[in-house]
């Protein structure tokens, strides 16, 4: 058996079970993180983050989902990873890391965490498709994991689990599936947003990458402007971008963490987790 040390974590609502994985004790990530994210036979968390080494950049982050998929970003991962590794005093205030979607810059003051995202990409506006016979008009863009945003005057309405689900699965976003944000816009150039997030396969309380792809469509449509505050059910949201001529630039995410408890996990049978 292996004792694994690990910090729960939490940004927004989005829980996360962090572990310093440099010394590759957990070697089968996908396994391991489909058992300690159960929320009835492991600890409990949308997802496992893993600090591991770069030649790129100070550290290196991989983002486990809960049914074992590896996503390419996470931005509510993001920002508690950060967190993490100023813990581990790999840096002081600011910090540069690598996703797979490429490489993050942030900025650490207390339990707020400010990242610079890689700029948003393949926007497709007014998609028609159709689920459960029902004609849909959607919006696309990738934010370095691909989301699908819709909106509706009143998102408290809407069964999320089960729209999303089928939109998730929709033909059109085969074969890497989407996430997906519904959103409602308010008078004080502010969204309410909620998500059903692949790889989670359900509805979560804050998604970073989501509140990135909500604000960057609802720029291009002309709903908000620039700075845009986003109310999810987890708490809020601060995203600042820049848009112009279908082009997107400058674009940070900004949101506190909660380090919820640190603890030791007994795992596996053998020296290395596999």
């Amino acid at each position: 058996m292996n004792i694994i040390k690990f910090t729960k974590m939490c940004a927004t609502g989005n829980d996360f079970v962090v572990v310093d994985n440099r010394d590759k004790i957990i070697e089968n990530a996908h396994a391991f993180s489909k058992h300690v994210c159960s929320r009835r036979f492991g600890i409990g968390a949308d997802g496992v983050l893993l600090l591991e080494d770069s030649e790129k950049t100070d550290f290196k982050m991989r983002i486990i989902n809960a049914d074992g998929t590896e996503a390419e970003m996470c931005g509510n991962g993001a920002r508690c990873i950060v967190r993490f590794a100023q813990q581990l005093k790999l840096f002081s205030k600011r910090v540069c890391f690598e996703t797979i979607a490429g490489i993050i810059e942030a900025e650490a003051a207390n339990n707020d965490i400010r990242l610079k995202m890689s700029d948003p990409r393949d926007m497709k506006l007014n998609i028609k498709i159709e689920v459960n016979e029902k004609k849909l008009i959607v919006h696309y863009i990738d934010t370095g994991v691909p989301h699908t945003i819709l909106y509706f005057d009143n998102i408290e309405q809407v069964d999320i689990v089960s729209l999303g689900s089928l939109i998730r699965y929709h033909e059109y976003f085969a074969p890497r599936g989407t996430n997906v944000d519904f959103v409602s816009v308010n008078n004080d150039n502010s969204l309410n947003m909620r998500t059903y997030e692949r790889g989670v396969e359900g509805e979560t309380y804050a998604c970073g990458t989501g509140a990135v792809a909500s604000t960057a469509i609802s720029n291009a449509l002309g709903k908000v402007k620039n700075l845009t505050l986003i109310n999810v059910k987890g708490g809020e949201l601060k995203v600042d971008l820049h848009y112009n001529k279908g082009a997107f630039s400058n674009v940070f995410l900004e949101g506190d963490t909660q380090i919820i408890y640190k603890g030791e996990l007994v795992y596996g049978n053998s020296q290395k987790i596999r």
